[in-house]
Parts: structure tokens; C-alpha cells; sequence
């Protein structure tokens, strides 16, 4: 099995460096990782750094916390399309999710993916902040607005994926819609183990090590 195209290798910190961000895409051409996964503002970087090479960008909307305007995110996306991106993360508002305001979200994730056209749309949930109802509940707007992937995390809240989410998730959406497992994903057993339950992409900060067997 070929784990380093499972791999969205990593590097979100606030304070990540230019150089850091070019030797994340040194690692991923190395590699040959699905994607390297940035803020906005560096993937116009990313992009030259990439270039030659079949290693995506994504990067991340409405991040980490959700809660920005669908106009916002809408502008966000168009504006990462523009400059490079390949795919697109994106939190959804998790107080609308909380409180089953789902045509909400399922309607704020339709918006983003009309800009996202062709570009695969990856939505993040936030799974340490929801219930197993909450859980469900994502798992059908992520159905009904026809978004690419289900994301369980942003790696920047209270815990990050686990197990028995991924293992949720695959229940409810089938073969209908793929799986990231985020935040929490340390070692190569930890990777095996998400995608055995289920997940389709593993996003780490730890992609090298995961490699190494480590």
C-alpha cells in the first residue's frame, strides 16, 4: 500500500516561517505526499515550490474556527483557487451544526463548493466539540450539500481524530463521500489504524516520521 499518497503533509502554526514552509514542500515532493496542506497566504509559495511535481496544495477556510460569514469563506476560496490551490479545507459553523440549524451548513457548504468547482472541497467538523448526534448530523449535510471529503479536525481545538469517529463516519457516508482523519495522527500504527476504519486521507504534521515507520 502506497501510505504517502494518504498524506496531506502539514504546517499550520501561526508562526511557520517562509523557510519552514519551502522545506515542507521539499519533503512532500520527497515523499511524493498527496498534498502539503497551508494557510492562504502560502500557497502561491507552495505552488512554485511544487511545481513539476503531481504534490497538490490545499489549504484551509474559515480557519480554525468556523465561524466567519459564508461570504467570507466564499471570497477565501476564490481567492486560494486563484493563487494555486488544488483542494480546499473548510470549518463549517459549528454553533449552526449545534444548534440543528443543518439547511445552514448544508447551504454555507453548497455556497463554497459552487466556487470550489472541479477543486476537491474537504469539510472540516471539529469532532471534539460534538456529540454522536452532532457527528450524524455533519455526516448528512456533508451528504446533502455534496462536498468531496468529511474532515474530522482542525488539529487546533480540544482533540483531533479518533478511531471510533472515523469509524462513525464511514458508517454513515458510505462510499459516498471520502474521509480525512486530522489532528492526533502521531505514528505510523495510529495511520494504519484511521485507515482501516475508514479514512481516505490522513492530515499530519508528522508525515516524514510516518514514513519512517516511526
Amino acid at each position: 500500500m502506497k501510505y504517502n499518497k494518504y498524506i496531506d503533509h502539514t504546517l499550520l502554526r501561526a508562526n511557520a516561517s517562509q523557510s519552514e514552509i519551502i522545506t515542507l514542500c521539499k519533503e512532500a515532493k520527497q515523499y511524493n505526499f498527496m498534498s502539503v496542506c497551508v494557510n492562504p497566504d502560502y500557497v502561491g509559495l507552495c505552488k512554485q515550490q511544487l511545481k513539476g511535481s503531481d504534490v497538490k496544495v490545499c489549504t484551509v477556510i474559515g480557519f480554525p474556527l468556523g465561524s466567519n460569514t459564508t461570504n467570507t469563506k466564499m471570497f477565501e476560496t476564490k481567492d486560494a483557487i486563484k493563487n494555486g490551490a488544488n483542494e480546499i479545507d473548510m470549518v463549517i459553523n459549528i454553533s449552526w451544526l449545534k444548534a440543528k440549524k443543518l439547511s445552514n451548513v448544508i447551504n454555507e457548504i453548497k455556497a463554497v463548493k459552487k466556487v470550489c468547482g472541479k477543486h476537491t472541497l474537504k469539510v472540516i467538523v471539529e469532532t471534539s466539540l460534538l456529540s454522536t448526534v452532532d457527528k450524524i448530523n455533519a455526516c448528512k449535510c456533508v451528504l446533502a450539500a455534496k462536498a468531496n471529503f468529511i474532515k474530522t479536525s482542525t488539529g487546533f481545538s480540544t482533540g483531533g481524530a479518533t478511531v471510533a469517529d472515523i469509524t462513525l463516519f464511514k458508517k454513515q457516508v458510505g462510499n459516498k463521500a471520502l474521509i480525512k482523519a486530522s489532528g492526533g495522527v502521531k505514528t505510523f500504527d495510529d495511520m494504519v489504524a484511521m485507515i482501516k476504519a475508514g479514512a481516505n486521507r490522513i492530515g499530519t504534521s508528522r508525515g516524514v516520521s510516518l514514513m519512517q515507520g516511526k
